[in-house]
């Protein structure tokens, strides 16, 4: 199996930082490009949720600047260890743009956290890495925050 270009589907969560461990090793040892993607929610889905001090488009604004500092931090980061690498903030529904960047791009395999968003969020959007299990047409290997393993009853 030829793993050439590998997705990394970021919230800059703690379980996309788990995540991230993996994909820049595996970038590594196949010499892939690593492709770091965050997702901008589309947040017509939840304008009610917005405080109506905030304009739609001055928040969209902000959390742009704030998700591109935060790619550019975790991109530097990853080339010290990956040659290839390339940063993608987009806007969408996550488990959509994932997808859909995995099949522009020729991914050969998504690599992405089980445990990004919770509360609320996780409420009204649902588990994008499930979504994203169930409907990518590559590989997807889901990784898991160290010590929140399943514990048997």
């Amino acid at each position: 199996m030829q793993i050439k270009t590998i997705l990394f589907p970021t919230d800059f969560s703690q379980g996309a930082r788990a995540a991230m461990d993996h994909a820049i090793s595996l970038a590594k040892d196949y010499q892939s490009k690593l492709i770091l993607l965050y997702v901008i929610q589309d947040i017509s889905i939840a304008e009610w949720y917005i405080p109506s001090s905030l304009s739609a488009t001055d928040l969209m604004e902000d959390m742009q600047k704030s998700a591109m500092n935060e790619m550019d931090k975790w991109g530097a980061e990853v080339s010290q260890t990956v040659k290839d690498v390339e940063k993608m903030v987009v806007r969408g529904v996550p488990f959509v743009e994932i997808i859909k960047t995995a099949k522009e791009r020729h991914a050969d395999l998504i690599v992405i956290g089980t445990h990004g968003r919770t509360g609320i969020d996780h409420m009204l959007f649902g588990s994008t890495a499930e979504k994203v299990v169930r409907k990518a047409g590559c590989p997807v290997l889901t990784v898991r925050i160290p010590g929140r393993e399943f514990k048997m009853p």
